[in-house]
């Protein structure tokens, strides 16, 4: 690779990792693990950089390797949650393309758009949103911390998730999906 390419490469990449790192912690709880798979990806993507067609999204290529990655990763553990069939995977990959095309300059802009939406929350359903998408606990776990049923908890997941996609609605950034998913 040349130095114009080793260029471009880096540029491309500090582009889209945000959005790959979104992609393999969506389907991977352990931090260790996340870091493993992204720079893993980026090797991969290093060395076959020359086999990228530039007419094809980068995104969606270093998406198809950590897919490959996330599922080679549950075979040797010899799991596979619900969350990282091949098929859910897709449907994943498929999300964050069709977010990737919104309007907005970059990934950045639009977890700043979420990040603004998080922020319009009310506190209870901030804490539930964070207690079980960034400390990845059960709503067991927080139904204990929060001191209320698991049904309380997974109606409060259930509305938050609604305002958050209302919310991006609003900012142009997202279509309506199901928000009924059980946590």
């Amino acid at each position: 690779m040349n130095k114009h390419d080793q260029n471009l490469f880096a540029a491309l990449v500090h582009e889209h990792a945000d959005m790959l790192l979104a992609f393999i912690r969506a389907t991977i709880r352990d931090p260790a693990t996340v870091d493993d798979i992204f720079q893993e990806t980026l090797l991969i993507t290093w060395r076959r950089f020359d086999d990228y067609d530039p007419a094809k999204p980068l995104a969606k290529w270093l998406r198809g390797i950590a897919r490959k990655l996330i599922l080679a990763h549950y075979s040797r553990q010899k799991t596979n949650p619900v969350y990282c069939q091949d098929t859910v995977l897709q449907v994943l990959d498929d999300r964050i393309d069709y977010i990737d095309q919104k309007p907005g300059d970059s990934w950045n802009d639009k977890v700043f758009a979420l990040s603004h939406c998080l922020d319009r929350l009310a506190p209870s359903l901030r804490q539930c949103i964070e207690l079980f998408y960034h400390d990845a606990r059960k709503t067991e776990e927080i139904a204990k911390v929060l001191q209320c049923s698991r049904e309380a908890i997974k109606k409060r997941l259930q509305r938050a998730r609604r305002v958050l996609a209302e919310c991006l609605r609003n900012q142009g950034l997202f279509q309506a999906i199901a928000t009924e998913d059980k946590p």
